[in-house]
């Protein structure tokens, strides 16, 4: 059974202020969760979070039951709190949301993106490349998601935005472990997808993100367990 002991030098953020107490120790949990210092399955001990975050034991305690009802820790009784593992069926019916999110925000932005945003987008995909060229997973999945948020932005639907934004830090949780293995092909994809956006073409940008999304969806079942 993992514990939280021995979390990767650097992992655990820094608490920033103001704010309670206990939404910041949520946000850092989540952090952790979602980039995977925390891993799946791994037992969560009050104290020591509370030691590595630098905070009593009650705002971690409080954190942790707002981190199981919204679905990223399970508390077992007498047994504690532990990272959710997603199961096949949940990340593939988020995944598939993910896409039809995704497909129609990219046809969106093909019809509202300008100069100065496609450039923003092209400087984004150059950062996403040489994280990959480092072998910086996390830079990489860091950047992914800036880059589809990006084009949520472009797309100018709030709504859309709004729900993209709920599936967002659960779907860079499921990209992380397929991130290496998608490398420089998703950064190919994303420059395929910003051509697209950049010839007002929405049809193309529509198959060509549902494609990507799929890629990963696929990968993701795939991936080395």
């Amino acid at each position: 059974m993992l514990s939280t002991t021995g979390l990767p030098q650097g992992a655990v953020p820094k608490l920033e202020r103001p704010g309670p107490l206990r939404d910041r120790v949520y946000e850092a949990l989540l952090e952790l969760i979602t980039t995977r210092a925390l891993q799946p399955g791994q037992h969560l001990v009050e104290s020591e979070l509370a030691g590595h975050l630098g905070v009593s034991r009650q705002p971690v305690r409080e954190a942790l039951q707002r981190l199981n009802t919204d679905g990223w820790v399970d508390l077992r009784p007498a047994q504690g709190a532990f990272v959710h593992e997603p199961t096949e069926a949940e990340a593939d019916q988020l995944l598939t949301v993910r896409t039809l999110l995704e497909a129609e925000a990219a046809r969106l932005a093909a019809a509202n993106a300008g100069a100065a945003s496609i450039a923003a987008l092209e400087e984004l995909c150059a950062e996403g490349e040489r994280a990959v060229a480092a072998d910086d997973v996390d830079g990489a999945v860091a950047m992914n998601a800036r880059l589809h948020a990006k084009i949520m932005e472009l797309a100018g639907n709030t709504v859309l935005a709004e729900l993209a934004a709920q599936v967002d830090r659960r779907v860079r949780w499921y990209y992380t472990p397929v991130a290496r293995q998608r490398g420089k092909q998703s950064w190919i994809e994303h420059r395929a997808l910003i051509a697209a956006i950049a010839d007002r073409d929405e049809q193309r940008a529509t198959e060509i993100m549902r494609a990507h999304t799929e890629h990963t969806r696929k990968m993701y079942h795939e991936r080395e367990k």
